[in-house]
């Protein structure tokens, strides 16, 4: 592993000295809170565990079973360093991600982002829902995610 002492020593300068830790905390409980209530309302849908990532993307999925059925899953994604919320469209394993870009590519995606099949890309189709992240009305912020995440769902079916 290629470690700078220098970069080493500001990560635990930042736990020491901000509030980052419970910020985090924060972060990451309002993601499970919203799990957690589409998983109730939507009880036939297939929800995932909460991947937290690297401080990158924390995300589950939430998909429903015909989606499923196909190899596909709808993903509920925080950029951190963006400030934003996503929602992919992804494959269970890269081939079917591949094949569904391909299957798209000709396609009107009533304004969806079709992704490029490269290393690194995890999703087939993006859309930007929440341009920046603010957690003070939370049950606001959780049906706006869950009006966009239906409306997304709903054009997918119809695209695939």
């Amino acid at each position: 592993m290629d470690f700078k002492e220098s970069e080493i020593n500001h990560y635990f300068e930042i736990l020491k000295n901000t509030n980052f830790q419970k910020v985090y905390k924060s972060v990451i409980d309002y993601l499970r809170n919203l799990k957690s209530y589409l998983e109730k309302k939507y009880s036939d849908y297939v929800v995932s565990s909460l991947y937290l990532g690297y401080l990158d993307m924390t995300y589950f999925s939430f998909t429903p079973k015909d989606l499923k059925d196909k190899g596909l899953k709808v993903a509920i994604v925080l950029l951190h360093q963006e400030e934003r919320i996503e929602l992919w469209l992804s494959g269970i394993n890269k081939k079917v991600q591949s094949e569904y870009i391909d299957k798209l590519k000709e396609k009107d995606l009533k304004g969806l982002k079709l992704s490029i099949a490269l290393p690194g890309v995890d999703s087939i189709i993006e859309k930007k829902i929440v341009e920046k992240i603010n957690l003070i009305d939370i049950e606001s912020l959780n049906k706006q995610i869950e009006k966009e995440t239906m409306s997304f769902i709903n054009i997918i079916k119809v695209l695939i």
